[in-house]
């Protein structure tokens, strides 16, 4: 289906009430207009459905309703929207139009509440750089809760968003922004459900003329706010006022009044946000790589190096006040310490900047003390000849473990960013919109860009293809493979009226659709919407942990302070041998050793980030393999085609194989020329003029005969007469979940089977658990 920009704006906000009012936003959002005139909107509560198959069954029933003007259904919500005249049509016909499609359905109260907040307030989705715990998030989320006109923000640590929900006539999105950065963060405005920024990818630029008139062209295009044209990465972002331009509108007019040099591609916020991730993890691994190769190199030469002598004489080699070995060991810790390990400086500054402490100022406070105490040891001794050990090794293999748990972090980050974009790549990236004129006759047709997909728009499905987004089909007929969404293995028969979810596979059969959800109303829109709010969301043992994070680092410090007074005080005091100290060491460089111990092994500490990083695993996870699409199918599934493209071909070829397993298989002459791995076998009959007939069965010529083999429907069309017992013998295969199929060759019946799907070993299992 076809992200429209729609698809890639957040939904209207919510509501200040319960957590679940909030998702019912998100999911009904784009009806939740004012009633006006005569005009009554209801919501029901729908029990029973199970994917979008059942969804799209309500949808149908209640839009077949005379007097119902508009109807939504929220799958994940479990209800329906429904905007209807009162004179035409009751309460009351509502739910008996759902219950007589085998659904429960309950009245709820009207949904008036979600109108408390002014119709202006927007959401919009920042992210947010620079945050490495959960102390971070809480003090970004403090921040923007704070700002003037922002009603709520919720920040996610494990994808580096935020979501703000804010007043546009008391702040801006370069406000919020400005506010994160002024905090020692990195931001930028991703999306808002506004609707008002359009990121393009732009070709057919050659030189400094053409960016000239593109730029010239936008300046006098009427509902264009701002624009901004990055020259290396060829990208044009424009902000623009959706009430005079629309999104297709405006690549129109730009693509025109560069006379078609200029090809312009939306680009997909969540396919540049995974883009982005990968370049994180790809550059934390260099960041490891390198301070891994310096560290061992640290170690080597305090460990290794004294076992070579030659190696070990080289080290020993004095070089002004220090020796070789010195020297190499502050060098290599030096680059450790300030270049590879700037970043911790940079977020411990931030965070001290803003009165909180968070994982980096550990980092720093256990790396630096034993940093600068290594070169305060080397001066001391340069200078008065008392030698004591160094720690540089210390400083910078904490340094790399840290680093290695950043790049594993990010590496579970990108798992959920991947799962984000294959959702998002189920979607086709292109339509085609049928072009009709004032007498509504189709004259022509164009491709479009998928994301620019619009409602009441007629765009022509071919077979193979995938469906551009949800719709109505109004002509044509074919199967569609829903499994997408619903799990159902076997195609589904689409005809004229029937609902279509896009992303769905057109196996064959041209159909029309009109397109009557876009962006965030539909299902794929969903389930993406449905990742991100999980994401979002936070368990109670997560909020827990955020609270001891943010009393940790104060009482680590605490800590390892008293650690350092009370060793030393008991040297001094005599409650310890001097035989403890090390080599021209004293008291108190014994017990800062001690101290330094305490922050270092405190370092790394995983509570912060352990349940948002196995709360993004799970989303993403969960998201790769379905498991956030509500619905599934409990039997095997047996589907594919041998001669036939029918959906039940497959079954009845592979039983009745059972009966020839002795013979020989041929690879067709075909197989080879396609590169596919189809067998034919020599007790199956040569057919002509095969074809499959859409919501009927199949029909050919054996021998000359005319052969039929499907259902009531085909036989009767046919004028092929059905005997009584055959007709009960169909029912009762029927009525034990079997699908009847009728067999006739030159309009006499000749036959009856039942095809059925055997249920999955652990279906058992998945109902008692629901």
């Amino acid at each position: 289906m076809a992200l429209s920009m729609r698809a890639l704006q957040l939904t209207a906000p919510a509501g200040k009430g319960s957590a679940d009012s909030s998702e019912e936003e998100r999911l009904l959002s784009p009806n939740h207009e004012h009633n006006s005139g005569n005009l009554r909107r209801i919501q029901v509560g729908v029990t029973g459905m199970t994917c979008a198959a059942c969804s799209n069954s309500v949808e149908s029933a209640l839009r077949a309703l005379n007097g119902v003007v508009k109807a939504s259904v929220a799958l994940l919500q479990n209800k329906a929207d429904v905007t209807f005249d009162p004179t035409l049509v009751k309460d009351e016909d509502i739910r008996n139009a759902i219950e007589d499609i085998g659904f429960e359905a309950e009245l709820l109260s009207e949904p008036s509440t979600f109108h408390s907040k002014p119709s202006g307030t927007l959401i919009g989705q920042f992210t947010i750089g620079g945050m490495t715990c959960a102390a971070c998030v809480n003090s970004v989320e403090g921040i923007l809760r704070k700002l003037p006109g922002v009603g709520k923000a919720v920040v996610a640590l494990a994808t580096s968003l935020g979501e703000v929900e804010y007043d546009p006539f008391v702040i801006s999105k370069d406000d919020i922004i400005n506010a994160i950065e002024d905090a020692g963060f990195e931001a930028s405005f991703v999306q808002s459900n506004e609707q008002d920024k359009l990121v393009l990818g732009v070709t057919g630029i050659s030189s400094e003329m053409d960016i000239q008139m593109l730029e010239g062209n936008l300046c006098i295009l009427k509902g264009v706010r701002q624009f901004h044209f990055d020259r290396m990465s060829k990208e044009l972002e424009i902000h623009f006022d959706p009430e005079f331009l629309s999104s297709r509108a405006l690549v129109d007019e730009i693509e025109s009044s560069s006379y078609g040099k200029l090809k312009l591609l939306v680009k997909n916020p969540y396919t540049r946000m995974a883009s982005k991730d990968l370049e994180e993890s790809s550059n934390m691994f260099r960041l490891f790589a390198a301070s891994l190769f310096l560290s061992v190199s640290v170690l080597f030469m305090q460990v290794i190096c004294p076992l070579i002598p030659l190696l070990h004489s080289l080290l020993l080699w004095r070089c002004g006040p220090l020796q070789m070995g010195d020297w190499l060991n502050w060098a290599l810790a030096t680059v450790v310490q300030f270049v590879i390990g700037k970043r911790f400086y940079v977020a411990a500054g931030r965070a001290l900047k803003n009165g909180s402490t968070n994982m980096d100022v550990l980092v720093v406070l256990g790396t630096s003390a034993s940093y600068f105490y290594s070169v305060s040891a080397l001066l001391y001794g340069a200078i008065t000849g008392f030698w004591s050990p160094t720690y540089f090794e210390a400083s910078a293999m904490l340094i790399t473990f840290v680093l290695l748990g950043k790049y594993l972090e990010s590496l579970a980050k990108g798992k959920t960013s991947d799962a984000i974009k294959k959702l998002v790549e189920l979607a086709p990236a292109t339509a085609i919109l049928l072009i009709k004129d004032n007498g509504g006759k189709v004259v022509g047709e164009r491709e479009i860009d998928a994301l620019l997909i619009q409602p009441g728009d007629i765009l022509k499905v071919l077979p193979g293809t995938k469906v551009p987004t949800d719709g109505l089909v109004v002509w044509g007929s074919s199967y569609v493979n829903e499994s997408m969404v619903t799990g159902e293995s076997s195609p589904v028969l689409k005809e004229v009226n029937s609902s279509v979810v896009g992303g769905t596979i057109n196996l064959h059969g041209s159909l029309h659709i009109q397109a009557n959800k876009v962006g965030s109303n539909t299902v794929l829109s969903q389930i993406i919407s449905l990742v991100e709010t999980a994401q979002m969301s936070k368990a109670p043992i997560q909020k827990f942990a955020d609270f001891v994070a943010s009393i940790f680092v104060p009482a680590v410090v605490t800590v390892g302070l008293l650690t350092l007074m009370g060793w030393y005080l008991a040297g001094i005091l005599g409650g310890y041998p001097e035989e403890w100290l090390p080599e021209n060491g004293n008291y108190f460089v014994f017990s800062l050793m001690f101290a330094i111990s305490v922050v270092v092994v405190a370092c790394p500490c995983a509570l912060g980030l352990a349940t948002p990083t196995a709360v993004m695993v799970a989303t993403g996870v969960g998201a790769n393999n379905g498991v956030l699409i509500k619905g599934g199918r409990l039997q095997r599934g047996t589907e594919g085609q041998a001669s036939s493209e029918h959906p039940l071909a497959k079954a009845i070829l592979e039983y009745a194989r059972h009966f020839h397993y002795l013979d020989d298989p041929s690879t067709t002459k075909d197989a080879h020329m396609n590169g596919q791995e189809s067998k034919s076998f020599g007790w199956l009959l040569d057919v002509s003029d095969f074809s499959a007939l859409p919501g009927q069965g199949v029909q050919c010529f054996i021998d000359g005969k005319k052969i039929l083999v499907g259902n009531r429907k085909l036989m009767s069309e046919n004028r092929v007469a059905i005997p009584d017992q055959v007709e009960n013998f169909v029912v009762q295969l029927e009525e034990s979940a079997k699908t009847g199929i009728l067999v006739s060759c030159d309009n006499d019946l000749i036959g009856v089977l039942g095809v059925s799907d055997p249920l999955k070993r652990e279906a058992g299992v998945v109902i008692e658990a629901s």
